[in-house]
């Protein structure tokens, strides 16, 4: 069993969707049935990677960063998406948090490569911002942690704004 976690970015522009969808079905495929996947299932790549383990048959763990989550951040055009993966995964972790903040999504990024053997990043290559807890401070801290890094970045693939 090959257990893969996922950060990516949620600002994909909607031409991306496909391209990104795609590439991690194609991922994916290399692991068959016998495939854990871990998501803290926000819109964008966690919800197309969740998408994407559910449908090639696997297991879905997901991680939610805060007790509040649900009704704090996640806004109404997504409320479905989540609330299926939520009711289709095997399991579900919620964290200590009240409150979701950074220091939630921050604790929520460090449970993904400590839950997996791999990490698939959906990752435009741009180093950190400096805020922490973003998609290229969780790929730099599974690197140092030496945890293998897949990154999907498929071309045509943009960030909106």
């Amino acid at each position: 069993m090959t257990t893969l976690a996922v950060t990516g970015h949620m600002d994909l522009t909607e031409e991306s969707v496909p391209l990104v969808r795609a590439a991690l079905r194609d991922l994916l495929a290399r692991y068959g049935d016998d495939l854990t996947g871990v998501s803290c299932i926000a819109a964008g790549a966690d919800s197309l990677f969740a998408q994407a383990v559910i449908e090639a048959g696997g297991r879905l763990v997901v991680v939610i960063p805060s007790r509040d989550y649900r009704a704090r951040k996640v806004k109404p055009g997504h409320a479905p998406v989540f609330d299926h993966l939520v009711e289709a995964a095997a399991e579900v972790l919620t964290l200590p948090h009240e409150t979701a903040n950074r220091g939630a999504y921050e604790a929520a990024n460090a449970e993904l490569p400590a839950r997996a053997d791999r990490l698939v990043a959906v990752w435009d290559g741009i180093p950190p911002s400096g805020k922490g807890g973003g998609t290229a401070d969780t790929v730099e801290e599974a690197r140092a942690a030496g945890t293998p890094v897949d990154v999907v970045w498929p071309a045509g693939a943009a960030r909106r704004g």
